[in-house]
């Protein structure tokens, strides 16, 4: 073939493809640049805010000022400020009018629920909208940049940064961060990377890091946001619960769409990964000095209440989507799922540390410098109701409770201001971001600033803000060593990012700060830097971090623990022996980072040490079990595992049937006959749940045993109705014709024989999507007939439910049980 018609089919399919892309409503990654500027609405400047200042309750002595309003701004959902000052704004204009809410569409519910990509979901908008559909892909959101170009503390100048993410599948633009001269930018279905190259003011160049987020519908608001470095140096965001399916730079395929997550990645992009997952909509996240990650999750408008989360490496948060939807929230009203620990919980999620706000959306965390000590370790947490009346900023801080914390010093710190997110300037002022009002789009929108008159002008402020303007790169090395003191948590991880950068090189300095140093937060942050070094390097990682050993016998836990950890997460095998030693640590810190740290090296001869730490746990503490459960699934060695649980305490058992979940092993079948109750269950809650298929028949087996708990009978009940067989739907007669059971459950296996021929798609117990084939109405029929007499005994609710079954199933006759019923003078009921 000639080079010129070689190039000529070609050009060709690639037309066909750019056509193709186009007509689903996609675009390739490299997004391009709108043909004309968005002619966005936005309301014209006025004396309103001004006013609306005068309302915003603040804390005594501090000022709160003004910073930015429209037209400078308008519909902001999130926003950050680089080191230089300038502010970032993530603008939406797409909320209603290319994004929408699966409420207003409910005939859509179950062919969202079966989406399990964003090509689905764009399917399902042509579907649907028919000629509608292009208004989809009218109205853009954007990134706007705000100056204050002449120093005064008030914004002059306002513009563009990047626009032209209006494509169907687009969300809401929702979480932004800038550094070193680059923007990352979240929208559904994409992580974006914005870069201003020659100096314009303008991204020229926007690059699609990761896409596939947002393969529901779902509700608006649970988008891709929360963007914020880590102290390992990645980038961490989150998703809401309208999931994500993405392929990774280096092609391995994320798939958690039915839940929402945190992910974390590089700065470009790669070595992408779930993080945590089980939240509704996390919308943002903040880390405290210590590296440890929390985020607040909202509730569901169900008589549950939002969740303040501590987010571990592997940790499941429990909520699914399909809970949204089911009668009462299903489980997770049920089972308490979203309250803090209590005795009887579930044990396969984590749960929160408290319930805090109600619509928690932007979060940060003091960096140590700018406002009074008083707000020293405490966080800022937005509670956006939509009525700026009961809406404004949480602060609090939290203190250890064995691994995980507990929550101190809750409080209104601003109140009467529709709040969407919160962060520090490098002026030391925190700056908040106002909605205005209502859920629509105000075409307004503000900046506020708070300021602390006494800190405002001193020299650590002024320090702050020079070190920051000027950069890290340039310094010398005993500088950046210095820094790593710092009062200010963002020039001490700045400093720590910049020692990194300058490789092995810098190893020798930075291990002698980590072991000898006498300041506790800048051998901490050594500590990091170290791991970012043998991330950089893998093939020296080891000695790179050998020489940190001796600091698991160090007298401060949170050294032994920051060192744990970073021999875990980079696999140090001389670490081995220690880690199996420091199981037993003083701290619930440290034997928490050397549990995930001996799952990671993977040796099965850890298998038994990490049984012992489970068992003195005795279930008490979830985070301590949650590293174990870890451990033992990423050793993943059943039948060591197997062997060494055989007589084993409950504590341990209950770890191998969590991992065994994990692993969706069918092994996990044989807790189901447990000595303990609580196994039982949740083995029970496992293979219906997750869901483990082959062992689902010896769940269903259990039906006739007594004295189960709610949970598990909801779940044996369940995979009667699904196996569906002539035996399965006699079991569930039966089950509903006892006086020994729930009535609840009665009720339930009554609803089963009722729906038995035309099952909803909607799975039963977790309300996902897993759809069953029609069957025979005549089966269920025929297994009611014999014990009509017993189900029609009970409370109001079982004999509706029975009425309805019957009705439902064509039963005409009284069958002999129900007649001797009457014969003693019962009311029959009418079938």
């Amino acid at each position: 073939m000639s080079l010129a018609r070689w190039l000529i089919r070609w050009t060709a399919v690639a037309v066909v493809l750019l056509l193709f892309l186009g007509a689903a409503g996609l675009r390739p990654a490299q997004a391009q640049h709108p043909a004309e500027p968005y002619a966005a609405k936005v309301e014209a400047a006025s004396e309103q805010a001004a006013t609306a200042i005068k309302r915003i309750r603040t804390p005594a002595g501090l000022e709160l000022r003004l910073f930015a309003a429209e037209p400078l701004l308008a519909n902001p959902a999130a926003f950050c400020s680089d080191d230089q000052g300038r502010f970032y704004v993530a603008e939406t204009f797409r909320l209603h009018d290319g994004v929408t809410d699966i409420r207003g569409h409910m005939d859509w519910l179950d062919d969202d629920l079966a989406c399990r990509t964003v090509e689905d979901r764009v399917a399902l908008y042509k579907k649907y909208l028919k000629d509608k559909f292009e208004t989809y892909a009218v109205h853009h959101d954007r990134v706007r940049l705000i100056e204050d170009r002449d120093g005064d503390g008030t914004a002059d100048t306002a513009h563009v940064f990047a626009e032209g993410f209006h494509h169907a599948a687009d969300g809401i633009g929702a979480g932004v961060a800038a550094r070193d001269g680059k923007v990352w930018y979240t929208c559904i279905p994409d992580l974006w990377r914005l870069q201003d190259t020659d100096g314009d003011g303008q991204a020229d160049e926007r690059k699609s890091l990761s896409h596939g987020y947002g393969v529901h519908v779902g509700y608006l608001g649970h988008d891709l946001h929360g963007l914020r470095f880590g102290p390992d140096g990645k980038l961490y965001f989150s998703i809401g619960d309208r999931g994500l399916n993405v392929v990774t730079q280096e092609g391995r395929r994320l798939f958690s769409p039915d839940t929402g997550a945190v992910l974390r990645c590089n700065p470009d992009g790669s070595k992408l990964e779930i993080f945590a997952s089980g939240l509704r909509n996390p919308q943002e996240l903040a880390f405290d000095e210590y590296g440890n990650l929390f985020t607040g999750d909202n509730n569901s408008d169900g008589g549950d209440k939002a969740r303040w989360v501590y987010l571990v490496e592997g940790g499941d948060s429990g909520w699914r989507i399909g809970y949204q939807f089911l009668d009462k929230r299903g489980p997770w009203n049920s089972e308490r799922m979203w309250e803090p620990q209590w005795d009887g919980q579930a044990a396969y999620f984590l749960p929160p540390i408290a319930n805090v706000a109600n619509g928690p959306s932007g979060l940060s965390y003091d960096p140590g410098a700018g406002l009074p000590e008083r707000y020293r370790g405490h966080f800022f947490l937005c509670d956006f109701r939509g009525a700026s009346a009961n809406s404004g900023i949480y602060s609090f801080s939290v203190k250890p409770k064995g691994a995980t914390f507990e929550l101190t010093d809750l409080h209104e710190f601003i109140w009467s201001t529709c709040a969407t997110d919160v962060d520090f300037g490098p002026d030391g002022s925190l700056y908040f971001s106002d909605w205005v009002e209502g859920w629509g789009k105000p075409g307004k929108g503000r900046l506020y600033k708070l300021v602390d008159p006494v800190r405002e002008h001193d020299k650590t402020a002024a320090e702050i803000k020079r070190l920051l303007g000027e950069g890290f790169a340039a310094r010398n090395t005993d500088e950046l060593l210095g820094l790593l003191a710092h009062a200010d948590q963002r020039i001490r991880q700045r400093a720590q990012f910049a020692l990194a950068a300058r490789g092995a090189g810098a190893a020798p300095q930075l291990t002698r700060l980590a072991v000898e140093g006498e300041h506790q937060l800048a051998r901490v942050h050594a500590i990091w830097a170290l791991g970012q070094l043998a991330e950089q390097f893998p093939n020296q990682s080891a000695a790179v971090l050998a020489p940190l050993l001796p600091l698991l016998n160090d007298a401060d836990a949170e050294i032994r623990a920051q060192a744990a950890r970073q021999f875990g997460d980079h696999r140090l095998a001389a670490a081995f022996d220690v880690l199996v030693e420091h199981l037993q640590d003083d701290s619930p810190r440290v034997r928490f980072f050397a549990a995930l740290g001996l799952g990671k090296l993977g040796r099965r001869d850890a298998i038994g040490p990490v049984l012992a730490m489970l068992r003195d746990n005795a279930d008490r503490d979830p985070y301590l079990r949650h590293a174990g459960v870890m451990a033992l699934s990423w050793i993943n060695d059943l039948p060591a595992m197997e062997a060494a649980v055989e007589t084993a305490t409950p504590a341990e058992r209950m770890g191998a049937v969590l991992a065994m979940r994990r692993l969706k092993s069918p092994q996990i079948a044989r807790y189901l006959h447990d000595a303990e109750p609580k196994i039982v269950a949740e083995a029970a809650l496992a293979i219906c749940d997750a869901p483990i298929e082959a062992a689902m028949p010896q769940l269903a087996a259990l039906i006739e045993r007594p004295n189960q708990s709610v949970a598990a009978l909801r779940r044996i009940i369940n995979a009667n109705f699904r196996l569906g067989s002539s035996e399965q739907a006699d079991a569930l007669a039966r089950f509903a014709a006892r006086s020994d059971v729930p009535e609840e459950m009665r009720v339930e296996a009554l609803q089963c024989l009722e729906n038995w021929a035309h099952p909803s798609g909607r799975d039963r117990t977790t309300g996902l999507w897993r759809p069953l084939e029609p069957r025979d109405a005549a089966v269920a029929a025929d297994a009611l007939r014999p014990v009509l007499g017993g189900v029609f005994v009970g409370g109001e609710a079982v004999r509706q439910a029975a009425t309805q079954a019957t009705a439902k199933l064509g039963i005409k006759e009284v069958g002999p049980e129900l007649a001797a019923l009457v014969a003693d003078g019962e009311q029959p009921p009418q079938v």
